[in-house]
């Protein structure tokens, strides 16, 4: 069965805004909720059918999608393609064993040098919307910190190396008595690695690190979305006293095309054509975003906005073989600037046209009739 105009599923215009748009699924969420009618099929479809209207006309992206291209826009829609990989949080265990020791008996072992991580870092990079299309190797060059090649990464002078931490004996935890409980923190003296550096290198004054500047090489996926993150793992600052490095995140911006519009894996783009060709029918060539071209037989009769659709030529899945499609929307141009044989002709046409010629016309009139009667 079609669906239903997300408009019309929450009873709303076009020109509706957010507030209005929120307010009237609101209404719909309390009507229908499955908790307020338990067993009732009909109610449970009329709440998915509200949040799904809901989920795309509350989002200024799908919701421009769907004005210009109706339910098409969202077909093939492989759900969210997010990035390789997010910011790790913190794990709640350690922030217990940080407040309270070994809660719960045992160690979870030597946890030195956690907190020495090198920082994540972000790069911001721009790709064309053919280039996402294709997937792209690309060398890019920032700013970061590395291990400073004359201490390789220890902080102390050539010969030396670090003494254990004097403040809390090169356990990198300190431990005080506040009540019941025995609560244990990271050393504030050597930030939790249990060592100090008494001979500081000269070249990085004791911090293992220099900053320097990086290139690397990078692998764009080839159907990569706008927004995308991609993780690159110990990429990022180096990490101090024997620390992990961080991570470099690149974050995907995929340039908006003079002729292709994006959703998801599908592209749309609109084709010109003249009163003649849509009347008589034609055939049209368009361009593709693999570089190519592709035919199109414009039946006669073709109305405008009607659309065509081509099955796999849109973007490739991230993580599959297959692609999404193309959908053409066909835009019947009216002809300005007429000389006089093109006004002949026309003024002749609407002479001898007809209601079969024009069956939207004619219903219009019908019920224009009926209303002026009443």
């Amino acid at each position: 069965m079609a669906k239903r105009d997300y408009y019309d599923v929450l009873g709303i215009n076009k020109g509706a805004n957010s507030q209005e748009i929120k307010s009237a699924y609101r209404k719909l969420a309390v009507k229908y909720h499955p908790d307020k009618n338990p067993g009732d099929k009909v109610a449970e479809d009329k709440f998915k059918e509200a949040s799904e209207a809901y989920g795309i006309l509350s989002d200024k992206g799908k919701k421009e999608n769907y004005d210009n291209f109706g339910h098409a826009a969202f077909e093939n829609n492989g759900g969210g393609q997010g990035g390789f990989g997010g910011f790790s949080g913190s794990d709640f265990s350690d922030i217990f064993e940080d407040f309270f020791g070994d809660f719960g008996g045992g160690r979870r072992g030597n946890r030195r040098n956690t907190n020495n991580r090198g920082s994540d870092l972000r790069y911001d990079l721009s790709i064309t919307l053919e280039e996402a299309y294709l997937g792209k190797k690309q060398n890019i060059q920032f700013s970061s910190s590395d291990k400073c090649n004359t201490c390789k990464g220890n902080g102390s002078k050539p010969g030396h190396t670090a003494d254990r931490c004097t403040y809390c004996g090169g356990h990198g935890k300190v431990r005080s008595n506040q009540g019941f409980f025995t609560v244990q923190q990271t050393c504030p003296q050597c930030s939790g690695s249990g060592e100090e550096i008494t001979n500081p290198c000269n070249d990085c004054n004791g911090t293992g690190n220099k900053q320097t500047s990086k290139k690397i090489s990078v692998t764009i996926p080839k159907g990569v979305d706008d927004g995308t993150r991609i993780r690159l793992a110990g990429k990022g600052e180096a990490g101090t006293r024997g620390g992990a490095n961080g991570d470099l995140y690149l974050f995907i911006n995929v340039k908006s095309h003079d002729l292709f519009k994006r959703s998801d894996v599908n592209l749309f783009f609109e084709f010109p054509i003249s009163i003649a060709d849509a009347a008589l029918g034609t055939t049209i060539e368009i361009p593709t975003i693999d570089g190519k071209k592709a035919k199109i037989k414009i039946p006669d009769g073709t109305q405008d906005g009607k659309q065509f659709r081509l099955k796999g030529k849109g973007m490739p899945f991230m993580r599959r073989g297959d692609y999404g499609d193309l959908y053409v929307q066909v835009k019947t141009e009216v002809p300005v600037y007429l000389n006089k044989e093109q006004k002949d002709l026309l003024e002749r046409f609407r002479k001898i046209e007809n209601e079969k010629s024009n069956p939207s016309i004619r219903k219009f009139f019908e019920k224009a009739k009926s209303f002026w009667k009443s």
